[in-house]
């Protein structure tokens, strides 16, 4: 019978991926188009006001509308330049953040990519069971190992050797807890994978972090940062 070694959980507390950066944006000293339009305005409006019939005058009013109207167009676009600016500046701040990700040790429910190296896995036994097994299929869903754990144990590490000490493929692998009691089936449950953060990506408002063994998991679907030991 395989077995893997097991070792005390640790307590990993969730940690929010912080940095911090300060950007800078260029902005031009030219006059936006609109800007310069609206001085061409104000001199048309002048010389209109100066060379209006003078038994036939445009209401004063009518001037002030004019005015009012253009000046508010000019306020929105502004307004819209302003926030192009700002939505820049919190893209790169976001970048910025998503560093803090990178070499941070992270647990999630995905399956097992295994390049030879040994699997830290954290197991969820049931409450009632007084036997568990570790169950490793392959990606075809064969099953390629049977492994005994003690069901008081919460954190194994999965060395990927057979019972004679044969690694097995490298590839991916699906890894689940069988708990018994009293030699009856009781319940399966998934087992959470441990594994350094090398990448973080933001495509479209998602935010996929990239493990070491090239798992690529959803930020929503982390279930625990640690600082990596050592």
């Amino acid at each position: 019978m395989d077995t893997v070694t097991q070792t005390p959980a640790p307590t990993t507390n969730p940690q929010p991926a912080t940095g911090g950066s300060n950007s800078t944006t260029n902005s031009g000293s030219e006059k936006p188009a609109l800007s310069s339009d609206f001085e061409t305005f104000l001199k048309m409006l002048t010389a209109q006001m100066r060379n209006q019939d003078p038994l036939n005058p445009v209401e004063s009013a009518d001037f002030a509308v004019q005015l009012a109207t253009f000046s508010n167009v000019e306020q929105q676009v502004r307004t819209n330049q302003l926030l192009e600016s700002l939505g820049d500046r919190m893209g790169a701040m976001g970048m910025a953040q998503l560093s803090g990700w990178v070499g941070m040790e992270a647990r999630a429910q995905v399956p097992v990519q295994f390049d030879g190296t040994p699997v830290t896995l954290t197991l969820t036994p049931d409450k009632l069971a007084d036997a568990a097994q570790l169950v490793v299929s392959d990606a075809n869903g064969t099953v390629v190992q049977l492994i005994d754990v003690a069901p008081q144990v919460d954190q194994a590490i999965w060395t990927g050797v057979d019972a004679a000490g044969v690694p097995l493929p490298e590839g991916r692998y699906t890894a689940e807890l069988a708990s018994f009691n009293s030699g009856q089936h009781l319940s399966d449950s998934p087992v959470q994978v441990h594994g350094r953060i090398v990448e973080a990506r933001n495509a479209d408002g998602q935010i996929t972090l990239v493990m070491d063994g090239g798992q690529e998991v959803a930020s929503e679907k982390i279930l625990s940062l640690r600082a990596p030991d050592g």
